[in-house]
């Protein structure tokens, strides 16, 4: 599931100031400086020494952990947010987390199995000084309360195994892996904000959407964030990881006379707020989600629709990460819940012969934006790899966590989750490409004569979208849902093309995936926030623009609030005042 700031169960982009609002107050700070510490090192050690006691005691108990882990999240961010030119969220907000992980039994048969694999980690909040005392004494209740509920749980799986039908798939539940030892910088992220001059920079993009009466709600969100993971195994692991990002988002929201709620998004990020566009960049970006916004509102309804489409590199991206993406993650080989669409068909061709997949974590960037999927290690300890998927339509591997499926016995880097929960197989940096390419103008072309030879009047150009999600439960149908915002009809007559609105992709994967005809010949990036089992993790995916035989829309429910009966106050006396320069902020 992905959304844009993309949700692989279900996505809908929501206000940015919620997304990333974090709770605190940040006054009078003209400039925050965010640092690990004078010893970064210090809560590792306390880590190992309270995770070797806690092992070598409850070895004496019957039945004993075979496998234990730490992990702490350390997280200090800021987050500041205007609306109609006036600063509405200014926050600041430090968090210590630690999960305990605890596996009772064996690697061939424990507590996490099947439906009990949320028994295998608890959580909670640590002291934020690091003081050891404090901080071992949190940990040696996690761990006892973990123990409780792990070898509960182990009981209940041994009986199951025994009463239940066999299962497909007898691969183990945890695999052993090489222990790994990394500590990052010493000194931990260390990034400046300039809270003032960034809140001004906010108020003064969102007055710019106050000269626009079509755009009825607009946000503009400026997030820092400065975090340190830490991750220690009684197999030896021992990881230090720091990490930095700074994201700016821009929301225009307005709603069409019949009620339908229309919104476009836009976001930014970098490795610090140096990295974020200029003002002139951004302020453009203002301008054009206003007039898509106006155009929106008075474009028609777009009827159901089955024929040729164009999925620009973006629509696309989105597009691979759902239907095929989360097909492709390990723990759904295994689970006899899943559809498992692809379990069985490593080997056989699965697209057409000219695309290839490969999930490459270890990529930082690619044609220059900064890609949200990447890591150095997963959120077992393993390294990342990159994993070639599908090789010329043939499938070849699936994206590994530790635990097993028939023929993949081992993981490749892409155990992923949120703080608080299990790790599964994730996507990373999702990469689509291909060998049968065009330029633009062609694709046009081969557009257009598409949608004569099926002698239809108009074929679906997909400019952009806000996101989709997909269903992979056996119970439900195998379809997906890509939710687009830009959308026109392209005439096989000549005629312009034509905005419309209030259409959503849907399908089967397999159908879906084969009906590719062709792509283009750049990669476009779309960078978001994917939610399933293990929570949300950021992702990428990058994609070339391809054209499709067919594929089907719906149309998108709309709302049956209807558009503001009163004008928006006239604000052209204070505007001008409000977008001029602030000092101390980069044009």
């Amino acid at each position: 599931m992905m959304r844009s700031n993309m949700q692989g169960k279900r996505s809908k982009a929501r206000p940015a100031v919620q997304l990333l609002l974090i709770s605190g107050i940040l006054c009078g700070i003209p400039l925050l400086v965010f640092s690990a510490g004078a010893n970064p090192d210090a809560l590792l050690a306390t880590m190992q020494r309270e995770l070797q006691r806690a092992s070598a005691a409850l070895a004496k108990s019957d039945p004993g952990p075979y496998y234990m882990s730490y992990s702490v999240s350390d997280f200090d961010g800021v987050t500041v947010a205007a609306m109609n030119g006036s600063l509405v969220v200014s926050s600041h907000a430090q968090q210590r987390q630690a999960d305990v992980e605890m596996r009772i039994g064996s690697s061939a048969l424990d507590n996490t199995h099947g439906q009990s694999r949320a028994s295998g980690m608890d959580s909670g909040m640590l002291p934020l000084d690091g003081d050891p005392d404090a901080t071992a004494r949190v940990l040696w209740q996690l761990t006892n309360r973990e123990y409780e509920r792990a070898s509960s749980a182990f009981v209940q799986v041994k009986t199951k195994s025994a009463l239940q039908a066999e299962e497909e798939d007898k691969s183990p539940d945890f695999s052993h892996e090489t222990p790994q030892n990394h500590i990052g910088d010493a000194a931990g992220p260390s990034l400046s904000f300039d809270a003032a001059a960034w809140s001004e920079r906010a108020k003064r993009l969102s007055a710019g959407f106050l000269k626009y009466p079509d755009v009825y709600t607009s946000y503009v969100t400026v997030s820092v964030q400065a975090s340190k993971s830490y991750f220690a195994n009684t197999e030896g692991t021992a990881i230090v990881q720091p990490s930095t990002i700074a994201r700016l988002v821009i929301e225009a929201e307005t709603r069409a006379d019949d009620g339908m709620e229309l919104l476009r998004v836009e976001t930014f990020q970098g490795d610090s707020p140096n990295q974020l566009p200029p003002n002139s960049e951004l302020q453009a970006s203002v301008q054009k989600m206003a007039a898509d916004v106006k155009a929106l509102r008075t474009a028609p309804v777009a009827d159901a629709y089955a024929g040729p489409a164009l999925l620009s590199g973006r629509a696309a991206a989105v597009f691979f990460h759902e239907v095929l993406g989360h097909r492709l993650e390990g723990h759904r080989q295994r689970d006899e819940t899943q559809g498992q669409t692809f379990t069985k068909q490593v080997n056989q061709l699965v697209l057409p012969a000219f695309l290839s997949v490969a999930d490459d974590p270890r990529l930082k960037e690619m044609n220059g934006v900064r890609l949200s999927g990447s890591y150095d290690f997963d959120d077992e300890g393993v390294p990342s790899s990159r994993v070639q998927a599908v090789d010329h339509g043939v499938l070849k591997n699936f994206l590994m966590s530790r635990m097993p499926v028939d023929n993949f016995s081992q993981s490749n880097g892409h155990g992923r989750r949120q703080a608080g929960l299990m790790p599964t197989g994730r996507q990373g940096n999702l990469i689509v490409t291909s060998t049968n390419t065009v330029n633009d103008g062609e694709m046009r072309q081969r557009f257009i004569a598409e949608i004569k030879k099926q002698s239809k009047p108009y074929g679906l150009y997909f400019e952009d979208i806000q996101g989709g999600f997909t269903l992979t439960a056996r119970a439900q149908p195998q379809v997906f849902q890509v939710l687009p915002v830009m959308v026109w009809r392209v005439y096989a007559d000549g005629r312009p093309d034509e905005l419309v609105r209030g259409v959503d992709i849907v399908g089967t994967p397999l159908v879906a995936l084969n009906s590719i005809l062709v792509t283009g010949d750049k990669l476009q990036v779309f960078n978001g926030i994917c939610g399933a089992e293990s929570g949300q993790v950021p992702v990428s995916a990058a994609a070339p623009a391809m054209l499709f035989s067919e594929l089907e829309v719906q149309k998108r429910a709309r709302g049956t609030d209807r558009p503001p009966l009163l004008p928006p106050p006239d604000n052209s006396a204070s505007i001008s005042a409000t977008v001029s320069p602030a000092a101390g902020v980069r044009p």
